[in-house]
């Protein structure tokens, strides 16, 4: 496929508190370096990264820096990271409502841009007036628009109000008239920043099967960025990761979204404990590991064969009623299910020592992704008292089955993929 959006080096830098140079001479030399010669900045310096967590410590800050990579034509790819990570920054670069610093950025086609919730609309204009005028700020012609506006006013549900001045809407219908707009440009590249946030459940549904026709049906390409996770896996192919004006990952949706939600941290599928152990009140786990049955915790799990779970733990003194809990959480922290250990016999008594408990898994039954376990630890004596409770104490890895050549790769919906068996006879 061929290239629709490359970046190439780039980087923007500001400068803390101030916009000019301080002194008229450095303005026009600026501007005849960056706007003339096409050169770098003279009066650039190094500068701080961009970490908001952090106090400066230069006056100069790096929003971006050092971003390159390509955008196939037709391709829709999620831009995520934290807040203040350069996402906006970026998609402000390529819609060129600011210049980079350094670096060059190469678009084919007319872009399209919804960077911000009613970008021009007028308060005291109807929406319909703003219909018009947004569109053309987008670059549409009033024949254009005049054809499309029944779409258009269709699309965004707002057809009640949309003789009503904008300045009585809600963020919402704002947003749903600014997206109607945007997506009914015909643009060959559409940038969309987190617009979908402000629409109900319904508009977002539709949002997302526009953007999904757009690149789709008409081969148009998007960027997209947004902090739902669930909306970037269900509209985008690709995906990269910002943090701090740097690019840190770049690749398939669902390996990037695993890698931003799970953070720095790697996945520890074996923990072993000495002492102390996790635990309290005669209570001390010893060990906890989730693997493909048989094989070293190092193994690859894959979604067609067994799992166990085993766990090794040692009382101090005997307990009447004693038994372990554990919840199953996919990567965005939901909780899908809830098993207990020592077959569910909350009431059996646990004389003094160590003991060990081992939980399969039926192969088929969870979908291929990523998924940490909660830990909990009960005894009932008149009450019910926790005697270790750990989120997130073990991570582990799902993998797919091996697909031939040729066949369906793709994540079906659900964290739980059971194979049911199903009879099947001719009736005629």
């Amino acid at each position: 496929m061929p290239t629709a959006i490359e970046f190439d080096n780039i980087g923007k830098q500001y400068r803390l508190g101030l916009v000019s140079t301080q002194t008229l001479s450095h303005d026009l030399n600026r501007w005849w370096a960056v706007n003339v010669r096409h050169k770098e900045d003279p009066y650039l310096k190094i500068g701080s990264v961009n970490d908001r967590s952090t106090a400066a410590d230069s006056e100069y800050v790096w929003a971006l820096q050092n971003i390159s990579f390509k955008v196939e034509q037709g391709s829709v790819v999620g831009i995520i990271g934290r807040n203040g990570a350069g996402k906006s920054t970026l998609l402000k670069l390529l819609s060129k409502v600011t210049g980079p610093t350094v670096g060059t950025i190469r678009a084919r086609g007319r872009i399209g841009s919804l960077l911000e919730v009613g970008t021009g609309f007028h308060p005291e204009m109807t929406g319909r007036e703003n219909v018009y005028m947004n569109g053309a700020i987008l670059g549409m012609t009033k024949p254009e628009i005049a054809r499309k506006l029944d779409e258009i006013v269709d699309f965004s549900g707002c057809e009640w109000y949309i003789d009503t001045p904008v300045k009585r809407y809600s963020s919402g219908m704002k947003v749903r008239l600014g997206f109607a707009v945007a997506a009914h440009l015909d643009p060959e590249i559409l940038v969309v920043d987190e617009v979908l946030a402000v629409g109900d459940a319904e508009f977002q549904k539709k949002a997302i099967g526009k953007m999904q026709d757009v690149s789709k049906g008409e081969g148009r390409t998007v960027l997209f960025v947004s902090h739902n996770m669930t909306s970037v896996k269900a509209l985008c192919q690709r995906a990269v990761i910002l943090k701090n004006g740097l690019l840190v990952d770049d690749g398939d949706v669902d390996t990037i979204v695993t890698h931003y939600l799970r953070g720095d941290n790697d996945v520890d599928n074996h923990k072993v404990w000495e002492t102390p152990a996790i635990g309290k009140d005669g209570f001390h786990l010893l060990e906890i590991g989730i693997r493909r049955k048989g094989a070293d915790y190092t193994d690859v799990m894959r979604m067609d064969q067994e799992i166990e779970l085993l766990m090794r733990y040692r009382l101090d003194r005997p307990m009447e009623k004693f038994w372990i809990t554990l919840h199953m959480k996919n990567e965005q922290g939901n909780k899908i299910f809830s098993f207990s250990g020592g077959n569910r016999c909350y009431d059996k008594r646990h004389d003094a020592g160590e003991y060990e408990q081992i939980c399969y898994i039926p192969a088929n039954f969870l979908n291929w992704g990523n998924f940490a376990i909660d830990f909990m630890a009960f005894e009932q004596v008149n009450n019910i008292k926790v005697i270790a409770n750990e989120s997130d104490l073990i991570s582990f890895t799902v993998s797919n089955r091996q697909v031939p050549i040729g066949g369906y790769m793709g994540r079906e919906p659900g964290d739980v993929r059971t194979c049911f068996e199903f009879k099947e006879r001719k009736l005629q």
